[in-house]
């Protein structure tokens, strides 16, 4: 897919869980909680910060 996400947006979004800052992966268009270890989905362009929309990440 390799969206992008707009640099000023990922720069106030946190994860709900822990508050921390997210990191962006292109590659599956997804925000990463390194903290909670749960990837958020991204759908149009639209991040779901919702904790039963997310996955765990892999370890």
């Amino acid at each position: 897919m390799n969206a992008t996400l707009d640099p000023a947006l990922l720069a106030k979004l946190v994860c709900p869980v822990t508050r921390m800052p997210l990191r962006w992966d292109a590659e599956r268009s997804e925000l990463l909680s390194d903290a909670a270890g749960l990837a958020f989905p991204v759908r149009d362009g639209v991040p779901v910060l919702v904790v039963r929309e997310a996955r765990p990440m892999p370890e």
